[in-house]
């Protein structure tokens, strides 16, 4: 039994050559990079602004244009609260906040979080394939608008919106739009200002960089401002205080190049492991359904609907634990014909909830059909030999699930 990792829109595994830019990094810093009256503080410097001008790279932005985060979370949420904060602080009447009811839940609750101080959230439906209506868009905003996110591409199916159309919409309206990058950057082509973006959030750790480090992109010209979620020194031009992490940092830039240099390559080898995925598993577990399947979406990230009566959950629990004491007779030799398929329900950072995706229930699809679906992501690391063996993983799974008797009535979604 081996472990077959298909959950890196969780997170991805760091890049060997993230991991020896890291160590060779960790091991040079002595210094803070903020301190400029000597020179190790400046050779930290250099390194930091290196990381920086990598990392505009991967989205045409200006490395100016560029402040360094915690991660996607916190760029999300300065981008949303510190851009309303700010229009609002300078007299702007403008109180509509707008979003996608797909979006992380970061945004939506950023969003949300804003109506105590006065502010109008405004959450927008999709259509069955997971992707927003322009002209639903353009209605919701008739009335002045400070600021729209929507995210390029969905964490839970893969979808992509399709920003080349928004974004002059929101733009003829007078608004901001930010987009979450997080799991589009390094793997499809971006250009922030080919997409009209005034804001914008990525995370190191889903493109084969270190966790703890993010980056939100603030457009220079026209210019776009935040107010700070907190105080401090007044780094990264006012509008993120605190002492930089200079070799996540170094990390962080070194994954952003190799992010331009095969993505490409990458984007090609995932869609290979989909369909490679998909035609096994429709082989050995009829009856399966992938969501969204008519949208355009995200290479590597892909909603997976199992045969009614089974419960995403349940298969999950039921796989092998390669951690777990050997077991004894026919459960042992059962569990070695099985390897141990890693995926997920949906968001990890909706972990914590049990119940069925929002975001499949925002498509349209039952609670029942939500709580059958998984999660599946492969990654530049992965064979086509494994994707072959984790359908052939799930299928078994799944069958022993169900001949257990553990399975779902009809509406009965709940655990």
């Amino acid at each position: 039994m081996s472990t077959l990792y298909f959950d890196h829109a969780a997170t991805t595994p760091c890049d060997p050559r993230v991991r020896a830019v890291l160590a060779h990094a960790l091991e040079a810093e002595n210094a803070n990079p903020h301190s400029n009256a000597h020179a190790s503080g400046r050779a930290a410097a250099d390194r930091v602004e290196q990381a920086r001008a990598d990392v505009a790279a991967l989205i045409g932005a200006q490395p100016r244009e560029i402040v360094f985060t915690s991660g996607a979370t916190e760029a999300n949420n300065l981008a949303i609260k510190g851009a309303a904060r700010h229009l609002a602080a300078r007299g702007s009447e403008r109180r509509r906040v707008i979003t996608v009811a797909t979006e992380h839940k970061c945004v939506l609750q950023s969003v949300l979080d804003l109506a105590r101080e006065g502010f109008e959230p405004v959450i927008l439906p999709v259509g069955a394939q997971g992707q927003l209506d322009p002209e639903h868009l353009a209605r919701a905003l008739e009335v002045p608008t400070a600021l729209v996110s929507i995210a390029a591409a969905n964490n839970e199916t893969g979808v992509l919106h399709d920003l080349a159309t928004l974004g002059p919409i929101v733009e003829a309206a007078g608004a901001l739009l930010h987009s979450d990058l997080a799991q589009a950057a390094g793997k499809i082509a971006l250009d922030v200002r080919g997409l009209n973006l005034a804001l914008a959030s990525i995370s190191a750790h889903k493109m084969y960089g270190p966790k703890g480090v993010g980056a939100l992109f603030m457009r220079h010209r026209p210019r776009v401002r935040v107010e700070p979620l907190f105080s401090g020194g007044g780094q990264e031009r006012g509008a993120r205080s605190g002492t930089l992490p200079g070799f996540l940092l170094a990390g962080f830039g070194e994954a952003s190049r190799i992010a331009m240099a095969e993505q490409a390559r990458d984007a090609q080898h995932l869609a290979e492991l989909q369909q490679v995925f998909m035609t096994r598993l429709d082989a050995v577990l009829p009856g399966c359904v992938l969501n969204a399947a008519q949208a355009e979406r995200l290479p590597g990230i892909f909603s997976v609907r199992l045969p009614e009566g089974l419960r995403a959950m349940d298969v999950l629990a039921a796989m092998p634990d390669p951690t777990a004491p050997a077991a004894k007779g026919e459960q042992k030799q059962a569990d070695n014909e099985v390897d141990c398929l890693e995926a997920s329900l949906g968001s990890a950072c909706s972990s914590a909830e049990l119940a069925p995706s929002y975001v499949l229930e925002a498509m349209g699809l039952s609670r029942d059909e939500a709580a059958r679906s998984l999660r599946l992501s492969p990654g530049r690391f992965t064979s086509a030999a494994e994707a072959l063996r984790a359908a052939d993983s799930l299928a078994r799974v799944a069958v022993r699930v169900r001949d257990s008797g553990v399975t779902m009535k009809a509406g009965a979604s709940e655990p």
